[in-house]
């Protein structure tokens, strides 16, 4: 069986959420099934593992329409794309298309990194589901990474095609933190400033939390970066540091309090496995997918309550309790593996198979 899976959407300078999604299953998978991948440009190989490549044109381009007439020349068996939005005009062969969340139904405004013209239709996109319908009954096999997703897709009857769980997970050989050794008084949140993630709330909290330092770790614009320190409240300590690479993200996560996100929708919340897979505790605004993710480990606080997330910093203050949620955290992390949903995507792509022979 071959598979190619489509690495276009991988940045050319840093990991987003989906570029690190495609890398980690592509290293993964290429471990256990014939894989290659797609790429638009030679940049994204920095980020990406050492498997065979085809250079096509980008998934942003008017040449999608018709990207499966190039795609048909490589002789797939199966085609994986971690979007939705891969042009499917004269395919022959089997698909599998992913969607990671309905965030953009409930909050519309777009990444800032697409061009105009594709940020006035994502507006448009996501003001009824029937556009999500179509895109996605073009697959004959709709993954998604996320049992809390799955199930909004089901109520509002998102695709009449199978769909399969191809989950997140952790990077691989993260040794765990030394619960014993007491943190940091910090506290770290990645991810983006867009309006949903809430980072306002986590400044407002800072106001009951002398002492503690909170970092934003993600790159950020300047005009973002002015709104937001216009709300750290008088003698509060925040720090951007306007992007970090890997290593030292991995650094402060072993020092610190806390990871914490008050995101009121999301996808996956990769930063909490992340965080949990070092021995991290995690604070999270309590919404289903970060239940999911953090089950009984992480601590759960109204995302709108600035006290409640205030309150739960104090309380990892107490070091035995610190400890026993380190512990916790690293034993939760194991639940995700890259190897696991490396076999959960090769399942998939066995059951298009399947169903292309019915």
């Amino acid at each position: 069986m071959k598979i190619v899976i489509d690495a276009r959407f991988t940045r050319t300078d840093h990991h987003d959420g989906i570029s690190r999604y495609g890398s980690s299953l592509i290293a993964a998978a290429s471990k256990i099934a014939d894989v290659s991948m797609l790429i638009s440009d030679l940049r994204q190989l920095a980020l990406l593992p050492d498997v065979p490549y085809t250079l096509i044109s980008s998934p942003l381009s008017p040449a999608e329409l018709f990207v499966a007439r190039k795609v048909n020349q490589l002789g797939a068996d199966v085609v994986v794309c971690p979007m939705q939005t891969m042009g499917t005009w004269g395919r022959k062969y089997g698909l599998v298309l992913t969607l990671h969340d309905l965030i953009y139904y409930e909050h519309p405004a777009p990444p800032g990194f697409l061009p105009a013209p594709v940020r006035i239709l994502w507006r448009l996109y996501h003001k009824a589901f029937w556009p999500q319908r179509l895109l996605l009954n073009r697959a004959d096999v709709v993954a998604t990474i996320s049992r809390t997703t799955e199930a909004l897709m089901s109520k509002y009857r998102l695709t009449s095609r199978p769909v399969r769980i191809v989950s997140n997970a952790p990077q691989p050989a993260q040794q765990p933190r030394d619960p014993a050794a007491a943190p940091e008084k910090t506290l770290l949140y990645m991810g983006s400033f867009m309006p949903y993630k809430n980072v306002e709330t986590m400044l407002a909290g800072m106001a009951e939390l002398p002492g503690y330092t909170l970092h934003l770790l993600s790159r950020i614009t300047p005009h973002r970066r002015a709104e937001l320190e216009a709300q750290i409240p008088s003698g509060a300590h925040v720090v951007f540091h306007n992007g970090v690479t890997d290593d030292e993200y991995t650094a402060l996560l072993n020092r610190t309090t806390a990871l914490v996100t008050l995101s009121k929708a999301e996808g996956y919340g990769l930063p909490l496995v992340e965080a949990m897979a070092l021995g991290t505790p995690v604070i999270a605004s309590d919404i289903p997918i970060f239940r999911e993710v953090g089950a009984d480990t992480a601590t759960y606080v109204d995302p709108e309550s600035a006290t409640e997330f205030a309150a739960a910093v104090r309380n990892l203050g107490d070091g035995q309790h610190w400890q026993e949620v380190s512990r916790r955290s690293v034993t939760r992390a194991e639940q995700f593996s890259w190897d696991e949903s490396a076999r959960q995507l090769v399942d998939v792509a066995a059951e298009v198979m399947a169903l292309r022979r019915r």
